[in-house]
C-alpha cells in the first residue's frame, strides 16, 4: 500500500511517502526552491518522494492532504457573523486558500498525466491538528499516550488535545482561533524587533541573557482556564478578521503585525529595526519564555490528570520550543515525551499520511521512527563528477582514514562542512547536512559567526553527543535524537565544552545513536579518541538560506564563506 502525504499552500510545504506503513522519503519543498518556509504546492518534493519509492503517481493508493478547508466550517461562519467588521480581503483569502486545497487535482496532473476523477477518489483531507497529532503519536514508541498539538493556527484550531491508543486517536478538546499560544509568542517576537516568519527561536535564544521580571505583566495577555486550556485577552492582539498570515505569488509567508496600540500602551513601544537590544528587551524575552513554559505546563498537567497516562506526544510550531520541551518531565506528571523531527508544519505531510494509514484504513502501527534521514542523497561518483565539472581539486579517502583525517582538522580549529548520507526531515541539522567545530574552543562561536553564519551573537550552537555519554555531561538523561530538547549541562563539564554551553549553562543536545547515524557517530567517536570529549559542535549547513540540499549548494556555501574543509561522503575539499 502506497500513501503520499503533502502539506500544500501552507508554510513549510512538504511531501512524504509511505510504503506499507514505512516512511520511504520525506522532504520540505524549501530545500529545492531555496526559499525559507516556501508555501506553495510541493511538486518537487512529490516528484522526489515518488522517485525514492520507485513508483509513479498512478501507483499511489491514497493521497493525504494535511489540511481540511471545511473543518469547523460552522464555527468559521459563526465567527465571521459575530465580527461584521471582517474585511473582504480576509474573507477572500480564506476562500481562496480553501479553493486551492480543494482543487489540487490540477496540480497533480502537471506532475503526471492521470485521470482527475480517479485521482480525486484517492484524496483524503486530514485536518491540520489531527495531522500533527498523528505525526507524533503514530511515529512514537508508545502504545498509549496523551497527545498535544499546539501552534499558531491551522483549520481554525490553535491547540488540540487527545489520547492515542494503538492505531486510533481520540480528540478530547481543542482551542479555536484566534486564541493561540503561537499568536502570543509571535506577537512578542515582533515586538522585540524580530519581524520575520520563523523568528521565534531568536527569543528563545535571547531569553537566558535576561531575568524573567515581567511575567506578572504578561498574565494579563492570556487567561489560563480551569479546564487546562486558555484564552487570549484580544485587545492586545491584531483583529483576527483582518488576516494573520498572507501568501503572495512568491509563496513566501508574511505575518502581519500581531500586536496592537493597546499592547504598546501596556508594555511599551516596540523595538525598531537597528535599535539597540537593551537589558529590558532581554528581560522581557526571559519573561515571555518563562510565561510560555508555564502555559505549556498548565495544559500538559491538566491533560495528564485527565488521561492518567505517563507518556505524551507533542507536535505543532510551539513544540519547536526546545527549552520548554526539556523541562516537561520535571514540571509536569509526564515521564516520557516524544516529539517528531518535523514537529512544525512540514511534518503535516508525514502526519496526514500516517493518519490515513493507521486511523482511516485501520492498519497496524509500524516501528517507532527514530531517524530523520529521509531526504536527498548523493554517492561518491555523483559528487566527484560534479566537482570535476567545476574544476575543483579534491581528495578521496576510505572510511578507515576519513574520520581520523576530519577529526584532526576539527582538533586544529577547523570549521568543517559535513554532507553525509540522506538529508534530515525537519528544521534541525543532525549530522547529515551540518557544519561542525570543536566544542572545547572558547572562541568557536565567534569563529563560526565570523566565518559563516553571520547571525546574532546571543544565539547558541548545539552539541551532538554520543548517546552513551549523555548522562556524563547532562543533568537529565534522555534519548534526544532530533535535537528537540534543552537540558542543563553538569557544572563540572561546562568549562570543557564552552562552545556549546549557553549562557544559562544549558545545551540543546542531539544524542547520536550508532545504529541510526553510523557515519556521524564514527566521526564523533574519532574526535573523542583524540580529545576525550564525545561531542561536536553542530549547526545547520547553510548561510541565511535553507539547509543545503545538493553538492552544488554545499560547494557554493563553502566557497562564499571561510569554511576550512568540505566533506561530501568520502570526498574532501580543502582551502
Amino acid at each position: 500500500m502506497i500513501i503520499l502525504g503533502i502539506n500544500a499552500y501552507h508554510a513549510d510545504s512538504s511531501a512524504a511517502i509511505f510504503v506499507d506503513g514505512k516512511m520511504i522519503a520525506a522532504i520540505e519543498e524549501e530545500r529545492f526552491r531555496r526559499v525559507k518556509h516556501w508555501a506553495g504546492f510541493p511538486s518537487m518534493s512529490i516528484e522526489f518522494c515518488l522517485k525514492e519509492a520507485g513508483v509513479r503517481l498512478k501507483d499511489v493508493d491514497h493521497i493525504a492532504i494535511g489540511r481540511d478547508p471545511w473543518a469547523k466550517l460552522g464555527k468559521k461562519l459563526l465567527f465571521l457573523l459575530q465580527n461584521p467588521g471582517s474585511s473582504v480581503a480576509a474573507v477572500r483569502n480564506r476562500l481562496s486558500n480553501a479553493k486551492k486545497v480543494s482543487t489540487l487535482e490540477d496540480e497533480f496532473v502537471k506532475i503526471e498525466a492521470i485521470d482527475k476523477e480517479e485521482l480525486k477518489k484517492k484524496i483524503h483531507n486530514v485536518e491540520h491538528h489531527r495531522s500533527h497529532l498523528a505525526s507524533a503519536f503514530f511515529a512514537s514508541p508508545f502504545e498509549e499516550a496523551a497527545l498535544l498539538s499546539i501552534d499558531g493556527s491551522g483549520d481554525f484550531t490553535t491547540t488540540m488535545i487527545g489520547i492515542g491508543r494503538g492505531n486510533k486517536i481520540e480528540v478530547l478538546d481543542s482551542v479555536d482561533f484566534p486564541h493561540s499560544v503561537g499568536i502570543f509568542y509571535t506577537a512578542m517576537t515582533q515586538w522585540l524587533g524580530f519581524p520575520h516568519y520563523g523568528d521565534e527561536y531568536k527569543v528563545m535564544g535571547l531569553a537566558p541573557y535576561g531575568e524573567a521580571k515581567y511575567v506578572d505583566q504578561l498574565r494579563d495577555l492570556i487567561q489560563f482556564t480551569p479546564d487546562g486550556l486558555f484564552k487570549l485577552n484580544l485587545p492586545y492582539f491584531r483583529n483576527p478578521t483582518k488576516g494573520i498570515i498572507t501568501y503572495g505569488e512568491d509563496h513566501i509567508p508574511v505575518v502581519a503585525t500581531l500586536f496592537t496600540d493597546h499592547f504598546e500602551t501596556k508594555l511599551g513601544k516596540a523595538r525598531q529595526k537597528g535599535e539597540e537590544l537593551t537589558q529590558f528587551h532581554k528581560d522581557m524575552a526571559a519573561s515571555v519564555q518563562r510565561f510560555t513554559e508555564e502555559l505549556i505546563f498548565h495544559v500538559l498537567t491538566a491533560l495528564q490528570k485527565r488521561t492518567g497516562l505517563k507518556n505524551v506526544c507533542i507536535a505543532g510550531g510551539v513544540a519547536q520550543n526546545s527549552v520548554a520541551n526539556g523541562k516537561i518531565t520535571r514540571n509536569t506528571p509526564f515521564s516520557n515525551v516524544y516529539i517528531p523531527s518535523a514537529g512544525h508544519d512540514a511534518g503535516i505531510s508525514m502526519g496526514a499520511a500516517l493518519f490515513v494509514y493507521n486511523q482511516t484504513l485501520q492498519q497496524p502501527r509500524q516501528p517507532a521512527i527514530w531517524s530523520a534521514y529521509t531526504g536527498s542523497h548523493f554517492n561518491n561518483d555523483e559528487i566527484e563528477a560534479y566537482l570535476q565539472s567545476r574544476n575543483i581539486a579534491y581528495k578521496k579517502l576510505p572510511d578507515a582514514e576519513l574520520y581520523n583525517y576530519v577529526a584532526d582538522r576539527l582538533v586544529n580549529a577547523g570549521v568543517v562542512g559535513w554532507f553525509s548520507g540522506r538529508s534530515e526531515f525537519g528544521p534541525r541539522a543532525l549530522g547529515g547536512r551540518s557544519i561542525l567545530a570543536d566544542p572545547r574552543r572558547n572562541d568557536a562561536k565567534d569563529l563560526l559567526n565570523a566565518k559563516i553564519k553571520r547571525r546574532e551573537s546571543f544565539r547558541p550552537f548545539a552539541p551532538s553527543i554520543l548517546k552513551e555519554y549523555v548522562e556524563e555531561y547532562f543533568t537529565v538523561t534522555d534519548v534526544v535524537p532530533f535535537m528537540e530538547k534543552v537540558f542543563p549541562i553538569k557544572e563540572e563539564k561546562k568549562s570543557t565544552i564552552p562552545a556549546v554551553t549557553h549562557v544559562d549553562g544549558t545545551g540543546r543536545l542531539q544524542s547520536v545513536d550508532q545504529t541510526v547515524s553510523p557515519r556521524y557517530y564514527a566521526l564523533i567517536d574519532a574526535f573523542r579518541s583524540k580529545t576525550g570529549v564525545p561531542i561536536l559542535l553542530n549547526t545547520s549547513f547553510n548561510e541565511n538560506e535553507p539547509i543545503v540540499n545538493s553538492p552544488a549548494e554545499a560547494l557554493d556555501c563553502f566557497l562564499r564563506t571561510q569554511m576550512d574543509m568540505l566533506v561530501m561522503e568520502n570526498i574532501i575539499v580543502e582551502r
